[in-house]
């Protein structure tokens, strides 16, 4: 009786860890996704928009984008699914940090695709998950 107990519990661990990894993906590390972040000023040719983006476990250094020009990585989630990636950006006299990619807030709005994309303009901080679709998400100020 004590074996068909013990099959029983792995067969139904086994038939739940199969439905939380097709239903429930989040709860699941390693999902690789693509952030991109694009310098969307017009006519600013001769100040370039400076960015600077980091997490916990990598420094992915400072880049100065002009106009039209973007920066972008891959990242996998970590197991704990507290990936963060913190980015700041300074142009003229404005500066802002913003959360490039969080887990809590990216894992589903980022799309089937797992892209994250970022247009930084004049008015503010715009995101899409196609890069056709932009949406406000806050200012610089």
């Amino acid at each position: 009786m004590k074996v068909l107990t013990n099959i029983f519990l792995v067969v139904s661990l086994a038939i739940g860890i199969i439905f939380m990894s097709i239903y429930q993906q989040e709860y699941f590390y390693g999902l690789e996704y693509d952030v991109r972040v694009i310098n969307g000023f017009k006519n600013n040719s001769s100040l370039p928009l400076v960015i600077w983006c980091s997490s916990n476990n990598d420094d992915l250094g400072g880049r100065a984008l002009q106009e039209g020009d973007d920066f972008s990585w891959s990242l996998k989630t970590n197991f704990w699914g507290t990936t963060h990636f913190l980015c700041t950006m300074k142009w003229d006299a404005m500066r802002r940090k913003f959360d490039a990619f969080k887990v809590p807030r990216d894992l589903q709005r980022c799309s089937l695709f797992r892209k994250c994309s970022w247009s930084v303009r004049e008015d503010g901080f715009y995101f899409s998950n196609d890069e056709v679709n932009w949406k406000k998400d806050f200012s610089w100020l």
